[in-house]
């Protein structure tokens, strides 16, 4: 800063992208704590990158191409119950996660942790994806399951990328399917039954209301069936029922 201060230009240089666990935060924070604004003459750009979970999927396949999150490992800033939390909460929702700093010389267990957490919710055979050094000279890629992958040769410079429930390898490739599938004929490209191109899944929001409404069972049923907050569902059913263009439609008929 007191360089930047002086007229000079300054890079301050991550691996990965340097918003992603990098040093654009820490940058900020000790630029506002210094009396910092954008408007005091000092300009400050971050120049994004490819983080780690970009490369590291580019080189297995295509792994993130539904939901996915990134989660650190590392406790040496972040207390473990909200690290395990985190970990339980996207296990149960199904992302497809990538694992930063996931064990060193003297952190061995946290990625065991991961693993206990992970299997409570998902297969053992779940593909996962351990990638090293990813483009540089000792690059190494494994695939394994969730069962074993601590099996394999995981340190600080790894990044473990664990599948979601549709997660396949083939080939040598791991894959995450976007979802087409749900709604097109793969080979034909036609629609299938009940659904519409450009519109909601008939499993969609909408759907999904019109289901819960049409059962017999109680909030606290359809909360515990979806895994979801009682109250959420108690909400949801309380809102007037939305109807989409073909509802809409047959009612023009009808009427």
């Amino acid at each position: 800063m007191e360089r930047a201060k002086a007229g000079k230009k300054v890079a301050l240089i991550s691996s990965g992208d340097a918003g992603v666990y990098g040093m654009a935060g820490p940058t900020y924070e000790v630029l506002f704590q210094a009396g910092w604004t954008p408007q005091s003459g000092i300009e400050v750009e971050i120049v994004p990158g490819a983080s780690a979970l970009n490369t590291c999927a580019a080189l297995v396949g295509a792994p993130l191409t539904h939901d996915f999150c990134a989660i650190s490992l590392s406790d040496l800033l972040t207390p473990w119950t909200a690290i395990a939390r985190r970990l339980n909460a996207a296990a149960v929702a199904d992302f497809v996660v990538a694992l930063y700093n996931p064990k060193s010389g003297r952190r061995t267990r946290q990625i065991v942790e991961a693993q206990r957490l992970f299997l409570r919710h998902r297969r053992p055979d779940t593909p996962v994806a351990i990638v090293k050094s990813a483009y540089r000279p000792k690059q190494r890629i494994e695939f394994t399951t969730l069962a074993q992958m601590n099996e394999c040769d995981i340190g600080m410079l790894s990044t473990v990328l664990i599948g979601n429930s549709n997660t396949f390898v083939r080939d040598g490739l791991m894959v995450t399917p976007r979802g087409y599938a749900n709604k097109y004929d793969v080979e034909s490209g036609d629609t299938r039954n009940g659904e519409r191109a450009g519109r909601s899944l008939s499993s969609g929001l909408l759907g999904w209301i019109d289901t819960m409404h049409a059962s017999n069972e109680t909030p606290q049923q359809l909360a515990t069936r979806y895994g979801l907050p009682v109250e959420y569902i108690v909400e949801v059913l309380a809102e007037p029922v939305e109807m989409d263009d073909k509802m809409e439609a047959v009612l023009d008929e009808n009427a």
